[in-house]
C-alpha cells in the first residue's frame, strides 16, 4: 500500500512539473516565435521617444515603411534608447530581437523551471533533477538580466 501511494505521488508530481514547464514554454512562445524565426517579418531599430505606464513607442528607423511601433516597457528600455526589434505581423507591436530578445522572451519559461524544481524536489524526492531544473531556470533568468542591462 505504501509503495502504491509513493508511486502515485511521484507520478502526480511529475505531471504537475511537466504542466508547469509546458505552460511556461507556451507563455514564452507568443513573443519568442518572432525572435527565433524573424525571416519575413519587418525588423529594424526602434528609437524610443515616449514611455508611459507599460508601453514605450517611437519610430522604426532603418526599416522600409517603418512608422511608429510600440513595445512593452522593461528594465532596459529608456527614452532615447535605440533597440533592435522585430514587428509582429499585422500589428504595430514590436518585440526585442537578438540575444537580449531571445532571453527576454523566454523569461516565463525560466520562472516555470524554478517552480517545477520545487515540485520535483518535494513531490518526487529527486534532488538531482530538482537542482538541474532550478539551475536551468536561474541560468535563463540571469542571462536575460545580463542581456538586457
Amino acid at each position: 500500500m505504501a509503495s502504491a501511494v509513493s508511486v502515485t505521488r511521484r507520478i502526480a508530481a511529475l505531471a504537475i512539473a511537466l504542466l508547469l514547464v509546458v505552460a511556461g514554454f507556451w507563455a514564452s512562445w507568443g513573443a519568442a516565435q518572432h525572435v527565433v524565426f524573424p525571416k519575413g517579418r519587418l525588423h529594424g531599430e526602434l528609437l524610443v521617444e515616449r514611455c508611459t505606464g507599460t508601453k514605450c513607442s517611437g519610430p522604426l528607423a532603418s526599416a522600409p515603411g517603418g512608422g511608429d511601433v510600440w513595445m512593452r516597457r522593461s528594465v532596459g528600455v529608456k527614452k532615447g534608447a535605440r533597440i533592435d526589434v522585430v514587428v509582429k505581423p499585422s500589428s504595430r507591436q514590436a518585440v526585442r530581437s537578438g540575444t537580449a530578445g531571445f532571453f527576454t522572451a523566454f523569461m516565463p519559461l525560466g520562472g516555470a523551471l524554478l517552480l517545477a524544481s520545487v515540485v520535483l524536489a518535494g513531490g518526487m524526492l529527486n534532488r538531482r533533477l530538482a537542482w538541474i531544473t532550478s539551475g536551468a531556470g536561474v541560468a535563463l533568468l540571469t542571462a536575460a538580466f545580463v542581456a538586457v542591462v
